[in-house]
């Protein structure tokens, strides 16, 4: 297998795991960067911005939504690789931009959240607990109260929060630390379920092999989703952390702080979290903007 073929796998095992694609989106995904692979000579992960402008003059003949569709699959594959460390740099500026709307990103209702959380206090009740109930609190408190990517959840060791601190210093994509804080909900959870792990290993929510993998904690994530009388097609464990974004900058929290929270590397990407309700929009205008304080009239 090479290169192309190896990254473009691991790029569609991401976006099953974390992002929860159809395989409707997988597949065209997947013919959207062999062909392109095709046309770089099996070299599309190394090609430079100069190689990366050629692909439009092979799409003429396009619709432009297909060619909107193309240019957004290999934006996001050169974003997965610079995350992840496998190039520094990114070439898919020079890739067109046809102008189509963004789609905004799939989430969750506060009233669903509530129930995903409900079903779990349940479990918490039995006596005795069972130990998946209390694995599944610490998963829950640490997606949806700290905004963890799948990647970096599953890589967590037993000893990251066993101590007092109020944050987790987490090791994310292309290898960036960054500070994620940890509510007392949150410590409480994964305390609870550390007493489940064997002091010996390494992982804080090991496996048989090691630590388990994304596709595992989306299958986990939508059982659960299934139980609380949720759509499961709805969630995924990259749904959880839309939701957590969404719900703190609905609750009035900085952009600049998000971006902080989220581990953007780029403002642009946390701004996909604007898509706040439009009364809330007016209300703030309305209320907060100085001339809203003055009798025009006059």
């Amino acid at each position: 297998m090479n290169d192309d073929a190896n990254l473009i796998e691991r790029f569609l095992e991401m976006l099953a795991a974390e992002a929860g694609a159809s395989r409707h989106t997988l597949a065209a995904y997947r013919t959207d960067l062999e062909q392109a692979s095709a046309i770089a000579r099996g070299r599309l992960a190394q090609a430079d911005r100069e190689m990366i402008g050629t692909l439009p003059s092979h799409w003429r003949s396009l619709q432009n939504s297909t060619v909107a569709r193309k240019s957004s699959s290999l934006r996001r594959f050169f974003g997965f690789l610079v995350e992840e460390g496998f190039r520094e740099n990114d070439p898919s500026d020079a890739l067109p931009r046809p102008g189509l709307v963004r789609s905004l990103p799939k989430t969750l209702s506060h009233a669903e959240i509530t129930r995903l959380f409900e079903l779990i206090a349940e479990g918490l009740r039995v006596d005795p607990v069972k130990p998946s109930v209390v694995r599944l609190s610490a998963i829950l408190e640490l997606l949806y109260g700290s905004g963890l990517r799948a990647s970096e959840l599953v890589g967590l060791l037993r000893s990251s929060i066993m101590g007092e601190e109020s944050y987790l210093i987490i090791k994310g994509k292309g290898g960036k630390e960054r500070l994620v804080p940890i509510s007392q909900q949150a410590r409480i959870a994964v305390r609870r379920w550390a007493e489940f792990v064997e002091p010996k290993e390494k992982w804080l929510f090991p496996s048989r092999t090691g630590h388990i993998s994304r596709i595992r904690l989306f299958q986990i994530i939508r059982e659960h989703a299934a139980r609380a009388g949720i759509n499961p097609a709805k969630i995924s464990p990259h749904v959880l952390r839309h939701a957590f974004a969404t719900h703190l900058l609905e609750g009035g929290a900085d952009l600049r702080a998000l971006q902080t929270l989220l581990g953007h590397s780029d403002i642009s990407t946390t701004q996909i979290y604007t898509h706040i309700d439009s009364a809330r929009l007016v209300e703030l205008v309305n209320n907060r903007h100085p001339l809203s304080q003055r009798n025009l009239a006059r």
